[in-house]
């Protein structure tokens, strides 16, 4: 087996940009093993696939057989791009907990990013995923249709009562909620609770204004 050419290994790292620590953390090895990578302490290493891998080159570079750093290197698909291969795209995971009472705004929220696959996603909404995000109900006023902590699927695209009693998040009084909605003659719209223990109210003249519409819910079994 061809041995492993220490000087081309330590040129192709500070080509790269990387520091022995960083290369030795990509590959899964101590930073002890990667010094003696590069001063010719070990000269056959195991993991010399994943070496020319992290150092976009490939292990023939590296051991001399070819003067070509590219030739034969294919380089590793970004994350992207597997996303895309595997059909998943973006979509907003929101650490803000929706009242079905209420829950204030006025609060930090972070965003995470998660992969689902588009068909998924699909069988609900044919919103763009950017106008789709996810978060966790808490209470019990939309019970038993919706139950504490069901993480739900909002579709922000959604926003006009043309589809009169579905479920809504909305901001009511400076607070989240969780309600189904129904236009009212009079100009009002009625904040109606599934749970027969809680009372509707009506709103007027803007004092509501909806996020979107619940279109989804997982929960655990």
């Amino acid at each position: 087996m061809a041995k492993l050419i220490p000087e081309r290994l330590a040129e192709r790292r500070k080509a790269v940009g990387l520091s022995q620590a960083e290369l030795a953390r990509r590959v899964g090895i101590g930073q002890s093993s990667a010094n003696r990578l590069e001063t010719g302490g070990t000269r056959n290493p195991r993991q010399i696939i994943e070496i020319a891998r992290v150092l976009s080159t490939t292990p023939e570079y590296l051991t001399g057989a070819t003067d070509d750093v590219a030739e034969g290197y294919v380089p590793a698909p970004s994350a992207q791009d597997v996303a895309e291969e595997l059909g998943l795209v973006p979509v907003r995971e929101l650490d803000l907990t929706l009242g079905m009472g209420a829950t204030y705004l006025d609060v930090p929220v972070t965003e995470t990013i998660r992969l689902f696959p588009i068909e998924f996603l699909r069988a609900y909404t044919r919103a763009s995923p950017d106008l789709l995000f996810f978060a966790h109900g808490m209470g019990d006023s939309m019970e038993p249709t919706l139950r504490d902590s069901d993480l739900l699927l909002v579709d922000c695209s959604q926003k006009s009562l043309n589809i009169s009693e579905k479920i809504w998040v909305i901001t009511y009084g400076g607070v989240s909620a969780i309600k189904r909605l129904r236009p009212l003659p009079t100009g009002g719209v009625e904040m109606m609770a599934d749970n027969l223990h809680v009372p509707n109210a009506i709103a007027y003249d803007g004092e509501m204004q909806i996020i979107g519409r619940v279109v989804a819910v997982i929960r655990k079994v």
